[in-house]
């Protein structure tokens, strides 16, 4: 249960508070009731250079920072730009996180990646197993480099008592997801392909894959809703899954997204490219525990409001 009088008196900095989640987040805590929420934008403060981020934190005087900003894509996109996958977003987290030390900012909520997960975890992934192997090659250099934050978090809260968490959501969708196929996740990619070949009338859609690598999905409501709940009621450095607990296979998630759309075509499979990590599903135990968080939003649910979204929108 979100508590509105702990973000009263709040001032919230919010960075990737613009983009797919972040908007759901900023909505959330307007409603929560928060004093003041500010979205640092990347034309006025560039999240890499330290000097962008002491002038953020002194215009912005935070109580608390939630750290979402992350350059990020699907498969094709790490594999094109794993140089810069992993500079940008170790180089964010490591200067957010000194300068809010170093400013004595409360809090400071840190959104990691499932993608810091070993290849072969063992299903449901517990966060016990984050540091027993080396991650999926394709995404490694981003989710290496968002794992990094961890370390820091731990560090900070041993030696100078500094109050951060990791979060580590899993696969999300929902409206406002991003639809471009040369970067977009699988959920939403599928769900373009399969509007845009209900209205041209095509037969056939090609997919990366075999089609037998799983994946699970959050609804990007759900997870903005744990970030919320663990930014009120937890305390401590040790990594939390947010996740909903189940994992479907691309096959199967291709499928299901053709009958919501009405595609009753064929998928070609182009299994000269990378499913990416053979399986993915989280233990979400923790979350349950230290602050009470389950995913409520049905798959299909999500699903379908995804789907009349980007109809409505594009």
């Amino acid at each position: 249960m979100n508590k509105p009088s702990f973000w009263r008196n709040r001032r919230v900095v919010v960075t990737g508070g613009a983009g797919f989640l972040g908007a759901h987040l900023v909505r959330r805590l307007s409603e929560a009731g928060c004093a003041s929420i500010v979205v640092p934008r990347s034309a006025d403060y560039d999240l890499r250079e330290r000097a962008a981020i002491q002038r953020l934190y002194e215009n912005a005087n935070p109580d608390l920072v939630i750290h979402l900003a992350a350059v990020v894509g699907g498969i094709g996109a790490n594999r094109d730009n794993p140089g810069k996958y992993f500079y940008d977003n170790l180089i964010m987290g490591v200067s957010l996180i000194e300068a809010a030390r170093q400013r004595g900012i409360e809090k400071f909520v840190a959104l990691g990646t499932v993608c810091a997960y070993p290849k072969h975890t063992p299903v449901p992934f517990r966060e016990e197993e984050l540091w027993n192997g080396y991650p999926e090659e394709t995404n490694a250099p981003y989710g290496l480099a968002k794992k990094m934050m961890l370390v820091q978090s731990q560090a900070y809260r041993e030696q100078y008592g500094f109050n951060s968490i990791f979060l580590l959501p899993v696969n999300l969708f929902g409206p406002g997801d991003n639809f471009d196929l040369q970067s977009s996740h699988v959920v939403s990619a599928l769900i373009r392909k399969c509007v845009e070949a209900v209205e041209s009338g095509a037969s056939q859609i090609e997919v990366w894959g075999t089609g037998k690598a799983t994946r699970e999905f959050l609804y990007v409501e759900d997870c903005a809703r744990a970030i919320l709940l663990a930014a009120e009621h937890y305390n401590a450095s040790e990594p939390v899954n947010i996740g909903a607990g189940f994992e479907i296979a691309i096959a199967d998630l291709a499928a299901r997204i053709a009958k919501l759309t009405g595609f009753t075509g064929e998928f070609v499979w182009n299994t000269t490219k990378p499913d990416g990590q053979p399986r993915r599903c989280l233990d979400i135990s923790r979350a349950q525990a230290l602050f009470g968080f389950t995913a409520e939003v049905p798959f299909d649910e999500g699903l379908k409001k995804t789907i009349e979204w980007y109809r409505a929108t594009h």
